[in-house]
């Protein structure tokens, strides 16, 4: 599974792959991995990164457009 939203949001907020890595606590080499899908993205990195864009983890797996989580 190649992430292209991932990739789409860090381009969109003007981020490179070594700025986001860091925040993330990761090595570049790692992150690029993650982006292009040769890599399964471990659960608490997927967290952080819909935490930092303010989105939903279903958003960043391509299993909804909906940005956001529908609040109950």
């Amino acid at each position: 599974m190649i992430y292209e939203r991932i990739r789409n949001l860090r381009e969109d907020y003007d981020l490179t792959q070594t700025e986001f890595s860091a925040y993330l606590n990761i090595s570049q080499r790692a992150y690029s991995h993650y982006e292009n899908g040769s890599r399964d993205i471990p659960t608490d990195i997927l967290i952080k990164i819909a935490d930092y864009y303010n989105v939903s983890i279903d958003y960043l797996l391509n299993r909804t457009d909906a940005k956001k989580v529908a609040k109950k």
